[in-house]
C-alpha cells in the first residue's frame, strides 16, 4: 500500500466520523434553540409589522370613542320680525334678537353599541399582532433551520472534496507510473470542479439566507453576524406532547379554535351581530331638544316688549321602513351568517393543513428509522468492506474513495430528511400552538 493510499484510508475515516454525527445531542439542541429564541424576540420586538396593526388597533379604539360621543350642539343666532321699511329694531315689538341651543340624541343604544362594535373589530386588529408573532417566528425558525442544513452541506461537501484532491493524487501517481489513463485525471479533476461549483452555490444560500434573516433583525445584525452557527434541528415539546395525546384523530378543530386568523373571525362574527342591533335601534325615534331666547328692543302699549323663551322638542318617527330599515336589518343578518360560513371555511382548510402535515411527519419519520435501523449502517458497513478489500488487494483504490463519498451524501440525504421535518413540525406548531415566546406589546410614538 503507498503512502498516498494510507493517507487517503486513514483521512477518508476520519472525515466519515466527523460528518456522519446523525443527529445533535440535548444539550447541544436546548442551545441552539436558546439562540434562535433570542434572535425571533429581538425579531418580535423590532418588528413594524406589529407595530403597523397594534397601532391600527388602537387607532380603531380611539374611532369608537369618538363614534360613542353625542353630536356636539349647535348654536343658533338671528333675528326675526325685522320691518322692512324702517329695518329697525325698536320699531315693532315683534322684532327680536334670537339665541338658541340645539342637540340631537342618537337613536336607543346606538352609542354604546358603536363602542361596543368598534372595539370588537380593534380586538380582531389586535389579533392580527398575534398572527404576525407567529409568521415572524415560523418564517425565522425555518430559515434558521435550511441555515442549519446548507452549514451541514457545506462539511459534507468540502470533505467529498478532500477524498477528491487526495483520490486527483493517487491518480497522478499512477498516470506517471504508467498505471492510469489521462482520462482518469480529467475525470477526477472534473469532479473536483464540479464540487468547487457546488460549494460556490452553497455559500450564495447561505449568504441569501442570512439576508433574508436581515428583514426581521436588521442589515448591521447579518454584517456583525456572519458567522453565525445555525442548526437544522429544534426540539418541539408542546407539539410532540399534544400530537401523543391526539393520534388517532383527524379534527383539531378545538385546538384550532386557538388560532389567531379563527380568532379573528370571531371577532369579526361579533362586529357583525353587534351590527344587527344598530340596526335594529333604527326602528326607535330620534330625539332632538332646541332651546331660544329672544330679545326685544322695541315697546308695547303698556311699556318695554317682553323678552321670549321657546323651547322644542323634535322627533322622527320610523313609520315607512320597508325600504330603508328592514333591508339594513336584513344585510346585517346576512352578513353575520357570511362570518360564521367564513369560519366554517377557515377552520376546514387549517385542519387539511394540519392532517396532510401531519402525514408527512409521519412519513419523513418512518423514513428516518429506515436510514436509522438499516441505510446508515449498511452504508458504513459497505465502506468498512472496501477499506478492508482494499487493505488484503481484492478492491481498488477508487472503490474505497467511491464508498466513502457514498456514506457521506447518505448522511447528507439524512440530514435533508431531518431538516424536512424539522420544517414540517415548525409549520405544525404556527398552526397548532407549539411555539414558546412571550414578547412585550409594542411600543409606539405618537406624532404631535
Amino acid at each position: 500500500m503507498s503512502v498516498i493510499a494510507v493517507g487517503v484510508f486513514i483521512s477518508s475515516a476520519v472525515i466519515a466520523h466527523d460528518v456522519s454525527v446523525a443527529s445533535m445531542s440535548a444539550k447541544e439542541q436546548a442551545n441552539t434553540k436558546s439562540q434562535l429564541d433570542l434572535l425571533v424576540l429581538l425579531a418580535l420586538e423590532n418588528d413594524h409589522g406589529r407595530k403597523q396593526y397594534f397601532a391600527q388597533s388602537q387607532a380603531m379604539r380611539e374611532t369608537g370613542v369618538a363614534q360613542s360621543t353625542l353630536m356636539d350642539p349647535k348654536l343658533k343666532v338671528g333675528f326675526g320680525g325685522l320691518p322692512v321699511d324702517s329695518f329697525k329694531f325698536d320699531d315693532d315689538p315683534m322684532t327680536n334678537i334670537s339665541v338658541g341651543l340645539m342637540q340631537q340624541f342618537e337613536r336607543g343604544a346606538t352609542l354604546d353599541l358603536r363602542q361596543k362594535q368598534a372595539n370588537q373589530k380593534a380586538d380582531g386588529i389586535g389579533l392580527q399582532v398575534n398572527s404576525r408573532e407567529l409568521d415572524v417566528t415560523q418564517s425565522m425558525s425555518q430559515l434558521w433551520l435550511e441555515l442549519g442544513y446548507q452549514q451541514y452541506a457545506e462539511q459534507t461537501l468540502k470533505a467529498n472534496r478532500s477524498l477528491l484532491v487526495e483520490l486527483e493524487q493517487f491518480i497522478q501517481t499512477n498516470y506517471g507510473l504508467g498505471k492510469s489513463e489521462a482520462q482518469d485525471v480529467l475525470n477526477a479533476q472534473l469532479k473536483i470542479s464540479q464540487l468547487d461549483e457546488k460549494l460556490q452555490s452553497n455559500a450564495q444560500m447561505q449568504r441569501r439566507l442570512l439576508s433574508q434573516l436581515s428583514e426581521w433583525l436588521g442589515d448591521d445584525w447579518v454584517t456583525r453576524n456572519k458567522e453565525l452557527k445555525a442548526s437544522n434541528q429544534l426540539t418541539w415539546p408542546m407539539l410532540d406532547s399534544y400530537l401523543a395525546n391526539h393520534i388517532d384523530s383527524h379534527q383539531h378543530y378545538q385546538k384550532l379554535n386557538q388560532h389567531p386568523m379563527v380568532k379573528m373571525v370571531d371577532a369579526s362574527i361579533a362586529a357583525t351581530e353587534t351590527q344587527v342591533e344598530l340596526a335594529e335601534q333604527a326602528y326607535t325615534p330620534q330625539f332632538g331638544v332646541e332651546v331660544m331666547y329672544a330679545y326685544r328692543q322695541a315697546d308695547n302699549m303698556s311699556g318695554p316688549a317682553s323678552d321670549l323663551v321657546s323651547a322644542y322638542l323634535t322627533m322622527d318617527i320610523p313609520l315607512f321602513t320597508d325600504n330603508r330599515q328592514d333591508r339594513e336589518l336584513s344585510a346585517a343578518q346576512f352578513q353575520v351568517g357570511a362570518a360564521r360560513s367564513q369560519k366554517d371555511v377557515v377552520l376546514a382548510q387549517l385542519n387539511a393543513r394540519v392532517n396532510a402535515l401531519i402525514v408527512d411527519r409521519v412519513n419523513l419519520e418512518q423514513r428516518l428509522d429506515r436510514y436509522q435501523s438499516t441505510l446508515l449502517n449498511q452504508s458504513q458497513a459497505r465502506t468498512q468492506a472496501v477499506e478492508r478489500g482494499y487493505q488484503n488487494n481484492t478492491a481498488q483504490y477508487s472503490d474505497v474513495i467511491q464508498a466513502s463519498m457514498d456514506e457521506l451524501t447518505l448522511q447528507l440525504e439524512y440530514q435533508r430528511l431531518i431538516t424536512d421535518l424539522s420544517v414540517v413540525n415548525s409549520s405544525l406548531a404556527a398552526l397548532l400552538g407549539g411555539f414558546e415566546y412571550q414578547v412585550a406589546s409594542p411600543q409606539l410614538k405618537i406624532e404631535e
